[in-house]
């Protein structure tokens, strides 16, 4: 009888513990993060940018449905942008500052850091463009402690319907429209997980060459095979909406218990591709340049633990995604490296930075920037330097270093010079 007694106590304060962790692991947030392939504001609803808009319900009802930062920087190509997110550094700090680059093995990237500081909480998993180890196509990046991979190495595809996919070390030829495919290899590893999960996807799309999508994925009507004599515009939505086709059809898949436990951040990591860039964009101002058009992106957020709504200027920088997901993840720290976790902009209104920073080394002219919110100053490798007041000329068209300046504009390019030699020391 006694012990009977104490099988049945052990297996009550069992259960009870069993159904403590659970509760508790209901409290933490699956993460859907989402990376569109050079689509800049000119390409998206809810910008005043561009003329010319994509029909993208699903990212619009994301938007809407949650804060959308309106003064967040990247780099001005692929590879460091995606650098600066998963190591929380500046490109001069991990030697990733322009396309192709590679990034060091030694550095701890965000999946490995959550699963360190949260008791390997969540699973992981990185789906889609990779593009931070140069040209090598042998690295598996679950060496970085990611728990699955599958994607493309390279900066993009000779073939949206013909491209080498890499997954678990091992590469293969796919015949499938790569956003579908990647939507697909992300929905099946989500299915697949009994913990809190961290989805980091990474679409090619709209990343050139401009391609014709299945029909059903967009509304551009009926494309004929795109040649350089045509207009590409059509192409580039066309791939803008298949995207968002593909983002809906995911969400829709999930659980509804597990869609309102997920919190969503979508962004574009660099400018538009010229060919397609619209105005007040100068084509020379987009993508691999440090002008707005550059590298001022699209970044919402919306879902679990998200209770604001509409527009916030807070300068963030492409480093803040590692802090911020990290804490969503439940590491209990807002501030490590160059990154500072916007979190708390979820709930409320508050300052995050007073400077945001972004850079560029490509051999030619290498440059760097930083901006107060009100003003922005660049400088050259060469000697040159450029000025904007960004609420005046917020597409920067008046140098005004071609003129006196005022005593507060000295003053002001004073301050975010010694910033700018602050960060780089």
């Amino acid at each position: 009888m006694t012990k009977t007694f104490y099988i049945l106590i052990s297996i009550f304060f069992l259960s009870c513990e069993i159904n403590q962790n659970k509760k508790t692991t209901d409290k933490e947030p699956n993460i859907l993060f989402i990376i569109a392939d050079d689509m800049g504001k000119d390409a998206l609803n809810g910008y005043a940018e561009g003329t010319i808009k994509p029909h993208t319900p699903h990212l619009d009802a994301i938007r809407k449905s949650g804060v959308n930062f309106t003064n967040f920087w990247t780099y001005p190509t692929c590879s460091p942008t995606r650098a600066s997110m998963i190591t929380g550094k500046y490109g001069y700090r991990t030697d990733v500052t322009w396309a192709n680059q590679k990034l060091n093995e030694n550095e701890v990237l965000l999946q490995k850091y959550i699963s360190e500081n949260t008791d390997d909480s969540y699973t992981t998993a990185v789906v889609g463009k990779w593009h931070i180890s140069g040209y090598d196509t042998t690295i598996n990046p679950e060496t970085f402690g990611i728990d699955y991979y599958a994607g493309i190495f390279i900066g993009s595809v000779k073939d949206y319907y013909n491209w080498p996919l890499s997954e678990k070390g091992k590469q293969t030829i796919s015949k499938e429209y790569t956003t579908k495919k990647f939507t697909d290899l992300a929905f099946n590893w989500i299915n697949e997980q009994e913990k809190p999960w961290f989805m980091w996807l990474a679409y090619n799309a709209p990343h050139t060459p401009f391609h014709i999508p299945p029909a059903e994925m967009h509304s551009q009507g009926d494309l004929p095979p795109y040649t350089k004599d045509v207009d590409p515009t059509p192409y580039f939505m066309a791939s803008i909406e298949a995207m968002d086709f593909q983002i809906g059809k995911l969400l829709n898949s999930i659980s509804k218990k597990d869609r309102e436990n997920t919190i969503i951040i979508f962004l574009g990591d660099n400018g538009t591709e010229p060919i397609v860039t619209q105005d007040p964009y100068d084509k020379n101002q987009v993508k691999r340049s440090l002008y707005q058009g550059g590298i001022n992106m699209p970044l919402f957020v919306s879902g679990k633990g998200v209770e604001r709504k509409g527009s916030d200027n807070n300068l963030i920088t492409s480093t803040d995604i590692f802090a911020t997901i990290a804490e969503i993840a439940g590491v209990d720290n807002d501030e490590i490296n160059d990154s500072k976790s916007f979190k708390s902009l979820f709930s409320e209104k508050k300052s995050i930075r007073k400077y945001q920073y972004a850079e560029m080394k490509n051999k030619k002219n290498d440059a760097w920037t930083i901006s107060n919110g009100t003003y922005k100053l660049l400088v050259f490798a060469d000697g040159n330097e450029e000025m904007y007041h960004l609420i005046n000329d917020p597409y920067e068209k008046s140098n005004i270093l071609n003129s006196p300046l005022t005593t507060v504009e000295k003053k002001t390019k004073e301050a975010l010079e010694a910033e700018l030699l602050r960060i780089r020391n």
